[in-house]
């Protein structure tokens, strides 16, 4: 049987002296001079912390459609519309619970003046003089405040002066509650900074227990956390210059968080390894940073790509989520490379001096090992393993054909924020349809005058209508203005078909716009892209494994397994919030539809963390491949050499994710659960059963690439020799 206990580039191999590469010298360097390198991360981290709170920038969500009906129409109001028309609209809704609403007008009348007064505000309706605004039972008024800008981008302490405005209103026993952007704005911290402490406390016991050594634990938390502080803050500086949504920063500690913990920790494994070969340990860093830290690139750098082709979304939104997890995880790659070897060399030979357990690294050897073992398993059966994995994924994806998308809006949130309980009372009183009403606007062409009687009457007799306004032209004359009430709520399916016929059978020169139009024009294009975005990051990854592993089947098989696995995760997200089975769990008591962009973010974060731990393995394989030119032995040892310390990223990874379930904003939640069940499906189900028996299956042809291709591929060894 070929010896497995040496698979690294052996230095008494005949042959002329190599000089050391780049990434050997770097990390070399970076390990003998540990102070310097760590002072200067110290202040990079701080002078961006600095940079931040100085000249940092706001998040805010922009969901600019060029083109479509609803921005078009929302354009021309900014253009030609007066006070009462223009800017943002947020609603501010009063309660009373005797339906005497009416004999509280002289403090209504008071804080409508103090709200007028805010800065940003462009106009204030008077609910006693707007028709409609009073519910027919007295007890509920609806007050429209325009602002100069989405107010859900402005400060937190903004909030305080809007209470402040109304706290008359309360001191005379009226029940207020903001809603639209206003009330997003006001509500509660999302809970991110203790899924931050639980995804933390989490990696430390798990790294303790999975490697026994205080160091080995704490090298890759103090890597992580440097490089997360350095790349938020990049972000926040970043955010004065781009607009990044309101999910940007969130999205983006989920992502660096994540990934500095796994980058940093397998660069420390495998330093573990050489040290037990090697005499010199700033050598031995310079090795694992050469090795591993190839692999780092190669991950970091898919990562990157999936992220950034959302991009071809066309959607800005979408594309700057992706961007802001892409600066986080690059930032987290550059501090695994420079960073971790430091700390190697600052600790040399004593990384497991405190230990809680005996220290266990890669093995020798793996004929003993029980990961070892378990490849052997499944070399004995593949099609049975492969049978058996292909079926639990495609339970698992069932949910996904029936997937609906939508925006979920805040009658899904708790009732402890105010546009929940702004959202409910709103329903209660003027019917599920007022939370989602559209703004029909028509271009007035003074040789073709359009009669406001015959529009009203043509969009009542529209099917799925409740109530249509009286419409009224702007100033200028320019456009007639008409609002539209569905029968039903925003994120009902019958909203949606009602937009539909209103775009297809409104009169030509004709706009539908507002918040709920909006939504649904962008669930549509989000929608219609997202094939787009699957072909663009698919065909980039494949290109990636085609280089680096130089092998048609290994980058094709690498696609399929992770198109499976996010079709899978696709599945339990459906199952959870939209079927509702154990929504109330995270939460979510009431079933709802798929946030529009939650699929597009999933696919292209869970592609690239897929591809992670797919490099990771591969690039042993392929390894003991070059040495022994033996695929069963190979797959056996890359699959021991890095299950240990997969299974432990993955945990953590896990962790990091599933502890976002503590946040209060339900688009947050869907991506944590999907982001968590993908990585457990993708550290079991995949790494452990379908990647070992496909390739025990395709056997050397997993190694195959025409000359031709070989010749034309330029050449990055994931795990170039040391």
């Amino acid at each position: 049987m070929t010896d497995t206990s040496r698979l690294t580039i052996d230095p008494a191999t005949p042959g002329p002296p190599r000089r050391p590469g780049r990434l050997h010298r770097t990390g070399r360097w970076c390990a003998r001079r540990p102070w310097r390198v760590l002072g200067t991360w110290l202040l990079i981290a701080l002078a961006a912390v600095a940079a931040d709170r100085a000249w940092g920038g706001t998040y805010e969500d922009d969901f600019a459609l060029p083109g479509t009906s609803a921005q078009t129409g929302a354009d021309l109001l900014d253009e030609h519309g007066s006070d009462g028309v223009r800017g943002t609209a947020s609603q501010i809704v009063l309660h009373t619970g005797d339906g005497r609403l009416v004999s509280h007008r002289e403090a209504v009348d008071e804080a409508v003046g103090e709200l007028g007064a805010l800065p940003e505000v462009i106009s204030v309706a008077d609910p006693f003089g707007t028709p409609g605004a009073v519910s027919a039972d007295g007890s509920t008024a609806i007050v429209t405040v325009r602002f100069s800008e989405n107010p859900n981008g402005f400060e937190k302490s903004y909030v305080d002066q809007v209470d402040d405005a109304v706290d008359g209103l309360r001191a005379d026993g009226v029940q207020v509650e903001y809603d639209g952007p206003l009330g997003q704005l006001a509500r509660p911290e999302s809970g991110a900074h203790l899924s931050e402490v639980i995804g933390i406390s989490t990696a430390v016991l798990v790294l303790l227990l999975g490697f026994g050594s205080v160091a080995a634990a704490g090298f890759p938390l103090l890597t992580a956390l440097v490089g997360l502080l350095a790349g938020i803050s990049l972000l926040g500086l970043l955010a004065a210059v781009f607009d990044f949504g309101t999910a940007a920063p969130t999205l983006a500690v989920m992502m660096g968080l994540g990934v500095g913990i796994d980058y940093a920790l397998f660069l420390i494994t495998r330093y573990r390894r050489l040290l037990r070969e090697l005499d010199d340990p700033t050598e031995a860093a310079g090795r694992a940073v050469a090795t591993s830290g190839r692999a780092v690139i190669v991950a970091a750098v898919t990562v990157a790509i999936a992220l950034g082709g959302l991009y071809a979304s066309g959607v800005t939104f979408i594309g700057t989520l992706g961007a802001a997890a892409a600066v986080t995880v690059l930032v987290a790659a550059v501090a695994a490379l420079t960073l971790a070897p430091a700390l190697l060399g600052l600790t040399g030979r004593r990384i497991d001096r405190w230990r809680v357990r005996p220290p266990v690294d890669e093995p020798d050897d793996g004929t003993g090992d029980t990961w070892h073992r378990w490849a052997a398993v499944v070399g004995r059966r593949p099609w049975l393993f492969l049978a058996v994995g292909v079926l639990v994924l495609g339970v698992l994806a069932v949910p996904a054909a029936s997937m609906r998308l939508g925006h979920v809006d805040a009658g899904a949130g708790p009732t402890s924020h105010t546009d929940r309980r702004a959202y409910d009372l709103v329903s209660d009183a003027y019917g599920p349809g007022t939370n989602g009403q559209f703004t029909v606007v028509v271009e007035v062409d003074p040789e073709r005058p359009v009669d406001a009687g015959d529009l009203a009457e043509s969009l009542a007799a529209t099917p799925g209508v409740a109530h249509v306004s009286t419409p009224v032209a702007t100033a200028d004359g320019a456009l007639l203005t008409a609002t539209v009430t569905p029968e039903t709520g925003p994120e009902d399916q019958a909203t949606s078909d009602l937009l539909d016929r209103l775009r297809d059978e409104a009169l030509p020169g004709s706009y539908v716009t507002g918040t709920t139009a909006a939504q649904l024009t962008f669930r549509d294009v989000v929608r219609d892209r997202l094939p787009v975005i699957i072909a663009v990051v698919v065909a980039a990854a494949f290109l990636l494994l085609l280089v680096v592993f130089r092998s048609l089947l290994v980058a094709l098989k690498a696609a399929v397994l992770n198109l499976l696995s996010i079709a899978a995760a696709y599945g339990v997200v459906v199952a959870v919030f939209q079927w509702g089975w154990g929504g109330a769990l995270f939460g979510v008591p009431e079933p709802v539809p798929v946030e529009s962009y939650v699929p597009m973010m999933m696919f292209a974060i869970v592609f690239g963390l897929s591809m992670d731990y797919e490099v990771f393995l591969l690039s042993r394989v392929r390894e003991a491949w070059l040495h022994t030119k033996d695929n069963r032995l190979s797959v056996a040892v890359g699959l021991a050499g890095t299950a240990r310390v997969i299974t432990c990223a993955a945990l953590i990874m896990t962790s990091v994710f599933f502890a976002f379930l503590l946040s209060t904003n339900v688009v947050i939640k869907m991506l944590a659960l999907g982001l968590g069940v993908s990585v457990v499906i993708d550290a079991t189900v995949v790494r452990l059963l379908l990647v070992p028996a496909t390739m025990y299956l395709l056997g050397r042809a997993n190694w195959w690439l025409p000359r031709r291709l070989d010749r034309v591929l330029p050449r990055f060894d994931a795990e170039g020799p040391a």
